[in-house]
């Protein structure tokens, strides 16, 4: 069976889930071969291993802590050449999607983005995407060189699979790119303790509905309620109401979580584009006639100062 090439994104050595989803995935079309840089790299075998990679390449330098994309870019051209991988899998990260971009354009490969579903192919993996403003599905193919794939969080299920995992040094030779673009210094990000937005299995958002930035506190009780990441419109956004890393939509985030809560929403194309994935929604939205309601699986025509604190009162009662 061909090798899959899968980027493993962690931080000091611990994996986060979207490489684990990867994993599930690359185990449809091959056998997954992961590759892990930087800091704590070979640290991250063991829950490789577990979830399915029969081997892990590892590489740790401070080049890719101390640079942009580029050494990891460099990298993953040197993993490819050495396995002749039948694709490669990269979350679907900012940095993710700028990494698989340079990397297809190095080795004259084709590059699907934002892909929610892989299976194999006579010819090669078939992805699943939602395009066009999520107005349509397609099935694509890529037709030259390595398939280099970018895949959204929460489109697999992370499913344990031990396998051997063996580790393996892998030889890189940085390019004199790889340099060009330092960076100086570095902002721990505020911790809200609450899931990454674009990571989370539940998602809950607030929209031109909740009226002000102050009423957005009812929206984090029920996600605090449910464990949940928090998430805005634009028009939210745009009012200075929630910060604009929280916009979900065609200009800010796309999420895939297996719930999402959209209060005071109207639903429009642009918010829609960049949740319509979700496996369930659910909307809360005192005008019947809302866009929104032709999109979700359940729909509550209400006051969300009425729904929403009752809602967060009974997911408490319930927890005990």
């Amino acid at each position: 069976m061909a090798e899959v090439l899968v980027y493993v994104d962690h931080v000091d050595g611990a994996v986060r889930k979207p490489t684990l989803e990867l994993l599930t995935l690359a185990r449809r079309i091959g056998e997954p071969v992961a590759v892990a840089l930087g800091n704590g790299a070979a640290d991250t075998a063991a829950a490789l291993a577990e979830h399915g990679a029969v081997k892990v390449l590892t590489h740790e330098a401070s080049e890719y802590a101390d640079y942009l994309v580029v050494p990891k870019v460099d990298a993953l051209q040197a993993a490819v050449e050495a396995v002749s991988p039948a694709a490669v899998l990269v979350p679907s990260s900012a940095e993710g999607k700028e990494i698989a971009a340079r990397l297809a354009l190095r080795t004259g490969s084709g590059i699907i983005t934002d892909a929610t579903d892989l299976e194999a192919g006579d010819d090669g993996p078939i992805a699943t995407q939602s395009v066009f403003a999520a107005s349509f599905t397609t099935r694509t193919r890529v037709s030259k060189g390595t398939p280099v794939i970018t895949v959204k969080p929460n489109s697999a299920a992370v499913e344990a699979a031990p396998a051997a995992g063996t580790v393996e040094a892998l030889t890189v030779s940085f390019s004199q790119q790889a340099t060009g673009t330092k960076v100086t210094a570095r902002t721990p990000r505020a911790s809200t303790g609450r899931p990454e937005l674009t990571e989370a299995a539940i998602v809950v958002s607030g929209g031109r509905g909740v009226n002000g930035s102050e009423n957005f506190a009812i929206i984090e009780a029920l996600a605090d309620s449910l464990g949940a990441a928090v998430g805005a419109s634009r028009a939210a956004v745009d009012a200075g109401w929630y910060p604009h890393t929280n916009q979900v939509g065609q200009t800010g985030k796309s999420v895939s979580p297996q719930l999402y809560i959209a209060n005071g929403i109207s639903g429009a194309i642009q918010h829609r584009a960049g949740m319509q994935t979700s496996k369930t929604i659910v909307a809360v939205n005192k005008d019947a006639e809302a866009p929104i309601f032709d999109l979700v699986d359940y729909g509550v025509v209400g006051d969300l100062f009425d729904v929403v604190p009752a809602l967060t009162e009974e997911i408490n009662t319930r927890k005990g």
